[in-house]
């Protein structure tokens, strides 16, 4: 139903998402970015134009728009009037459709992939879950056929569902990698490898794979030993990461299994 497709940003999620959707058979015309590097840089990979500025957009079938959520509003407005009868989407969990509301964009939507994504690491998109919404049917029509091409996980969620969502994503993600970075900064101090770290890692996550995340928590907390709770605080030196300790530890113990 489409062919052409003009990526707006070219940061992580787009660094994935263009080269899934030029894999799946649709022609990648454009990539915007500010930074003209990071745009050449995303564009020689799907043989794309590279564009620094909006107002040299040329026409395409559908522009998505993968840029910080605070930015997708003001790039919205700078769309050209004759580029408006596309079909636009948006690639964030936290940002609704009211971001649309009022604009001069007739075909509109989301196509949220629930993943992270680095530069560095290119992933498979087939079991990225991608949650969609859109502002008519035609739009719909056009979102759910692009995100089948890419991925066997497609589910429609509206605004208020997928905001939700991404806030658990959060804890579950962003929160999670942060307390392995604290992990890697205390082994690192001591001359110790994260490597060690790894084989328990992955066992915990393969835990929540066949039990409830409440249930599979072990630890010095859920087994209320106040001695090596008191230990463990006694040897942080750094005030955030006794908070943290102490937050979480409490947390633990009081959460209902």
């Amino acid at each position: 139903m489409i062919k052409d497709i003009c990526i707006i940003g070219a940061g992580n999620v787009a660094s994935s998402l263009a080269p899934a959707l030029q894999g799946a058979g649709y022609r990648i015309t454009q990539v915007f970015s500010r930074d003209f590097d990071n745009a050449a840089q995303l564009a020689g990979k799907v043989g794309a134009e590279p564009v620094s500025r909006l107002d040299k957009l040329s026409y395409a079938d559908m522009f998505i728009f993968s840029v910080k959520d605070n930015c997708i509003a003001q790039c919205i407005d700078c769309i050209p009037e004759n580029l408006c009868d596309a079909v636009f989407a948006h690639t964030s969990g936290s940002v609704g459709m009211e971001v649309f509301k009022g604009k001069r964009l007739k075909h509109c939507g989301v196509i949220y992939p629930l993943q992270t994504f680095s530069k560095t690491l290119r992933i498979g998109f087939r079991d990225v879950p991608l949650l969609i919404e859109a502002s008519d049917k035609f739009a719909l029509e056009i979102i759910r056929s692009l995100a089948l091409s890419v991925s066997d996980k497609v589910l429609e969620a509206d605004s208020e569902k997928r905001k939700n969502i991404h806030l658990a994503a959060v804890f579950a993600c962003n929160f999670t990698n942060h307390m392995y970075a604290v992990a890697d900064k205390i082994l690192e101090d001591k001359g110790i490898c994260f490597d060690i770290l790894l084989p328990l890692i992955d066992e915990s996550v393969r835990k929540i794979h066949r039990m409830k995340p409440a249930d599979a928590q072990t630890g010095p907390a859920v087994r209320g030993d106040a001695n090596v709770i008191a230990e463990h605080m006694s040897m942080l030196a750094d005030e955030r990461l006794k908070q943290i300790y102490g937050i979480m530890t409490k947390d633990i113990s009081e959460w209902e299994q």
